[in-house]
C-alpha cells in the first residue's frame, strides 16, 4: 500500500470512487473505513526508538560520504554525497510525518523531547515530493562543491603572490591577513567574493524547497524551524539574541571607533571615513568577522607581551600534528581520556597538494561513538593553534554524550557545542604557555592591555557578524528579503550591525553571502554568536569553582581535574534536557549572560573609552 493511500484510509472516505491496485472500487458516500486504534504512549516510545535506529544508520552513511566529498571533491563524490543526503532528508520527512499520529498523547518527558527533536534532525528539511528531494540534495552538494573549488585567477598577478596564476581561499586569506596595500587587499577581496555570484539562482531555489520541507513539518518556514530549536518560542529566542547583543554593543562600539581612528591614521581619510563604516577589506579578514590580524596597527603603546605565539611555534619547529597534540594534552590535563588512534589515522590535518578539498575547519563524529576526526588545512600560526583547541572541543563533547540515545547525541543547544573549545582556548594564557615551556616568564600586568586588545579583535569584533548572518537568512526564508535584494539586504545588515561597507560598489549581479562558507553549506550561524557569549560565562564559572581570585583574563583551568569533572558532567548530558538545565549544571545560572564577557574586557573598555575621548572619535557610524 503506498503511503498516500494509507493516509487517505485513516479518515472517513466520502469519495464516489477510489483507484487502488489498478482497479476501480465503488464506495458509497456513507461508507466508512474502520478507524485506526488510538495510539498509546508505549507505541509512541517504540516508534521513536525505531526512528532513532533508522536515522542513526542513515546519518552515519551521510557522514561518511560527506567526509569523502569534502576531502576529495569530484563530480562523483558530489553525486554520492547528494544521494546520501537525499536518503537522510527523505527518511526524516517521512518519520516526522508519521510522528504526527502521536501528537496528542501525554508522553514521558524523554519521549516527548525526542519527538520534538525529530523535527530538527536536519537543518535543511526536504519536501515530501521525491523529485524535489533529489533536486534539493543535488543543489546542496553543488553549493558546497562550488565553495570548495573556488579560486581567484587574476589577469595581473597580485604582488604578494607573483608566481601564482590562481589563488585558493587559503592564499587569499594569507594576503588579507598580512598585506597593507589597500589596492591589493581590494583585489583579493573582490576576487574571492566573485565565487558567490554563480550560486545565486540555486540558493534561491534551495530556499523555496527548504521552506516546503519546513511547512511539511508544521513550521512557517525554515527560519522559524531554526528559531524553534532552542527550547523557547521563536520570537522569544530572537528577542534573547537581541538582549544579549544590547549587553555587549557598547563594548563593540568603543572597539569599532578606536579601530577606525587607527585605520584613518594608517590609510588616510580618502580611504577610511573618520565617522562612517569601515571598508571591509581593511580589517585583516576576508569577511571582516575578526580583526586580530591588524593588531599591530592597534596595539597600545608599551603593551607588547614580549612574545609572538606564531614565532614560538615556528622556532620550535612545531608541525601540524604537534599542534593538535598540544590541544589534546590540554583536555587530558582536565581528566579526559586521550583521543582514539583512529583520530590520528583518519583526520585531515593539512591541505593535500593533489586535489580540491573544503579547507574550512570542522570536527566530525562519523559513527556517533568514537570515530572522531578533524578536517583542517593547518598552518603554523597562533590562529590555527587556537582553532585546533576549538575543534577538539567538539570532539571531546561528542564523545562525552555518546552513551545518550541517538536524538540526544548533541549539545544542549548548538551554541554550547561551539563554546566548549573556545572556553578551553580562553585558558591559553601566558601562564599556560609558561607551563608548556613556550615562554620563560609570564609578562607583567602592564602587558595585559595588549593581550586583551588582541583577544577583543578576535572575540568582540565577531559579535555583530555572528548575529547578522542568521538575521539575513531568517529574512530570506520568511520572504522579507527577496531574491531581488539579497545583496542589498546583506550589506544593509553588515552596515547596521558591524559598521562595515564593501570596498567597491555591489549590485544584485553579486551574491556576497555565498562567499561565506556557512551560507552555501547551510550551517545555522546563531550558534557562533551564542558561543561567544557562553564561553566567557563558562570560563568565569569554572574559574570561580576552582577558587581563582585574580583578573578573569588571567585565569587558566589547565591541569585542573575539578574543573574538568564539572565540565564533563555538563557535556555528558548532551541534548537530553533543555539547555537552561545544562547551563545550570556548569555555571549555577539558568540564563545566558554577557556580563562575564564585559568583566573579562573591563580594563580594555576603560582604556578604549579614554582613547576615543582623547581622539575625539565618533562613536557609532
Amino acid at each position: 500500500m503506498n503511503s498516500k493511500l494509507a493516509r487517505m484510509l485513516r479518515w472517513r472516505i466520502a469519495l464516489p470512487t477510489l483507484l487502488a491496485g489498478g482497479m476501480i472500487m465503488t464506495i458509497s458516500a456513507t461508507s466508512t473505513v474502520k478507524p485506526e486504534p488510538a495510539a498509546t504512549p508505549e507505541e509512541a516510545r517504540q516508534f521513536i526508538e525505531r526512528a532513532e535506529t533508522r536515522l542513526l544508520d542513515l546519518v552515519i552513511k551521510a557522514q561518511r560520504t560527506e567526509w569523502v566529498h569534502e576531502t576529495f571533491i569530484t563530480d562523483d563524490t558530489e553525486a554520492i554525497a547528494a544521494q546520501a543526503d537525499e536518503a537522510l532528508k527523505a527518511a526524516t520527512a517521512e518519520l516526522a510525518a508519521q510522528a504526527r499520529r502521536y501528537g496528542g498523547l501525554k508522553l514521558p518527558d524523554d519521549v516527548g523531547r525526542k519527538f520534538k527533536l525529530l523535527k530538527h534532525a536536519v537543518d535543511i528539511p526536504a519536501p515530501s515530493a521525491a523529485a524535489e528531494q533529489t533536486e534539493l540534495s543535488q543543489i546542496l552538494a553543488s553549493l558546497q562543491s562550488d565553495y570548495g573549488k573556488g579560486k581567484y585567477c587574476p589577469e595581473v598577478p597580485l604582488k604578494s603572490a607573483p608566481d601564482k596564476k590562481c589563488l585558493s581561499l587559503n592564499d587569499l586569506e594569507n594576503i588579507m591577513s598580512t598585506s597593507h596595500d589597500p589596492d591589493e587587499l581590494r583585489r583579493a577581496w573582490l576576487g574571492w567574493h566573485a565565487v558567490g555570484a554563480p550560486m545565486r539562482d540555486r540558493y534561491t531555489r534551495m530556499a523555496v524547497l527548504a521552506n516546503k520541507g519546513a511547512r511539511d513539518l508544521g513550521f512557517a518556514d525554515t527560519g522559524a524551524m531554526w528559531l524553534s530549536g532552542y527550547d523557547m518560542a521563536p520570537d522569544a529566542f530572537a528577542a534573547e539574541m537581541d538582549r544579549l547583543w544590547q549587553q555587549v554593543r557598547p563594548l563593540y562600539v568603543s572597539l569599532h571607533a578606536y579601530t577606525r581612528s587607527q585605520l584613518v591614521k594608517k590609510y588616510g581619510a580618502s580611504v577610511v571615513s573618520a565617522d562612517g563604516p569601515i571598508p571591509a577589506h581593511l580589517l585583516g579578514n576576508m569577511w571582516s568577522q575578526t580583526w586580530d590580524n591588524i593588531y599591530p596597527m592597534l596595539a597600545a603603546p608599551n603593551a607588547d607581551p614580549g612574545y609572538d605565539l606564531t614565532d614560538i611555534l615556528k622556532q620550535r619547529k612545531t608541525d601540524p600534528l604537534g599542534m593538535v597534540k598540544y590541544g589534546e594534552k590540554f583536555f587530558m590535563s582536565l581528566g579526559f581520556p586521550a583521543l582514539p588512534q583512529t583520530f590520528w589515522e583518519r583526520s585531515m590535518f593539512t591541505k593535500p597538494a593533489d586535489r580540491d578539498v573544503v579547507c574550512h575547519a570542522s570536527a566530525w563524529d562519523v559513527d556517533f561513538v568514537d570515530d572522531l576526526r578533524i578536517k583542517m588545512c593547518i598552518e603554523i600560526k597562533a590562529e590555527d593553534f587556537l582553532t585546533i583547541h576549538h575543534e577538539l572541543g567538539h570532539n571531546f563533547y561528542q564523545r562525552a554524550y555518546d552513551k545518550q540515545p541517538m536524538l540526544f547525541r548533541d549539545s544542549a543547544n548548538d551554541g554550547f557545542h561551539e563554546a566548549i573549545g573556545d572556553t578551553i582556548a580562553l585558558s591559553v594564557t601566558p601562564e599556560y604557555l609558561k607551563q608548556l615551556g613556550f615562554i620563560e616568564n609570564v609578562p607583567p600586568e602592564s602587558a595585559d592591555l595588549g593581550l586583551l586588545m588582541r583577544k577583543s579583535l578576535e572575540k568582540v569584533s565577531f559579535l555583530p557578524f555572528g548575529l547578522m548572518i542568521d538575521k539575513w537568512r531568517w529574512g530570506v526564508f520568511s520572504g522579507k528579503i527577496t531574491p531581488t535584494n539579497y545583496n542589498k539586504a546583506w550589506w544593509d545588515l553588515k552596515r547596521e550591525y558591524q559598521g562595515v561597507a564593501p570596498p567597491a560598489p555591489r549590485s544584485e549581479a553579486d551574491f556576497d553571502p555565498g562567499a561565506k562558507y556557512h551560507i552555501p553549506a547551510n550551517v545555522p550561524y546563531a550558534r557562533y554568536f551564542l558561543a561567544n557569549i557562553l564561553q566567557f560565562q563558562f570560563h568565569r564559572a569554572m574559574c570561580r569553582q576552582i577558587g581563582y581570585k585574580g583578573p578573569l583574563h588571567r585565569c587558566s583551568i589547565y591541569n585542573n581535574k575539578e574543573a574538568g569533572a564539572r565540565l564533563e558532567k555538563m557535556l555528558a548530558m548532551g541534548k537530553s534536557r533543555p539547555w537552561p538545565e545544562a547551563l545550570e549544571a556548569l555555571t549555577g545560572e539558568k540564563q545566558m549572560d554577557a556580563t562575564a564577557m564585559l568583566e573579562y574586557f573591563a580594563p580594555l573598555k576603560k582604556w578604549l573609552d579614554e582613547q576615543n575621548k582623547a581622539n575625539g572619535a565618533k562613536l557609532d557610524w
